[in-house]
């Protein structure tokens, strides 16, 4: 009898087996695809393909926006776990570089006319997910090739040919070096010059406070030419879009910046 009661007490005391965990189904919005098959797609290509099976806009652009957080989650993750995330110092920079351009961006949507709709506010803010990516990534390092031993059987050596071929390879790829610099000297004037035909057409109250907000996003951080570049071609697809009556998810829309993804 004692027995009895005492398996009795055992079972009742026994903590209930735990439910079966059921792997979590993508939202509609995703219309039944993970994070990665969404991300192989740009962002523009998502859009139509989410409008063509009745997916709006906005919610098409969230979801792609989640799974791009995703994705820069992940790798801020795999950088702290190695050891090779960025300092504590450049974290506090970043965080100040980014509401720099959240505050840019908040106003160029708030000066817009009509206001900016959900779309354009979406659109804004995916497109600023770049930065913090573009952050993390920089501070990735990728493996190196390293150069191939040279055969014991090999001669010391190398033959007058092999070395000239060498010569103009180097020449070719300094060449090209040179080209991409220019290049992205032109890229920056031309992107200037729009930045300020945008900025010259609006009332003179919004040219002070806007110049004012993007002085604050550059002029107080030191970033790299291809990040100022990144902001420039921000600052202009925001004013393009508020400029522009249309949404931008219409297809047939030109834009002096394209998307950055």
């Amino acid at each position: 009898m004692r027995f009895g009661v005492s398996l009795l007490l055992l079972l009742a005391l026994a903590p209930a087996p735990a439910p079966a965990q059921t792997k979590s189904k993508p939202p509609a919005s995703r219309l039944g695809m993970t994070c990665d098959q969404v991300l192989k797609m740009s962002s523009t290509e998502w859009i139509a393909y989410s409008r063509d099976h009745s997916v709006d806009a906005a919610a098409a652009i969230k979801a792609y926006g989640v799974c791009y957080d995703a994705r820069t989650n992940a790798l801020a993750g795999r950088l702290a776990r190695s050891g090779r995330g960025p300092s504590a110092r450049a974290k506090a920079d970043f965080q100040d570089f980014d509401k720099s351009i959240q505050d840019f961006s908040t106003k160029v949507l708030a000066s817009a006319a009509p206001p900016a709709d959900a779309v354009k506010s979406a659109l804004a803010a995916l497109y600023e997910k770049q930065f913090r990516y573009d952050f993390y990534e920089g501070h990735e390092i990728r493996p190196v090739s390293k150069p191939k031993a040279a055969s014991a059987k090999e001669p010391a050596n190398e033959p007058k040919a092999a070395t000239q071929s060498t010569q103009a390879a180097s020449a070719a790829s300094r060449v090209a070096d040179a080209d991409e610099r220019a290049n992205n000297v032109d890229e920056m004037t031309r992107a200037k010059n729009r930045f300020g035909e945008l900025l010259g057409a609006l009332p003179d109250d919004k040219i002070h406070e806007l110049h004012e907000a993007f002085g604050r996003i550059l002029g107080l951080h030191s970033e790299g030419p291809e990040t100022q570049l990144a902001v420039y071609r921000y600052a202009i697809f925001l004013m393009e879009l508020s400029e522009n009556p249309a949404s931008q998810d219409d297809s047939s829309q030109k834009s002096f910046s394209a998307p950055p993804f």
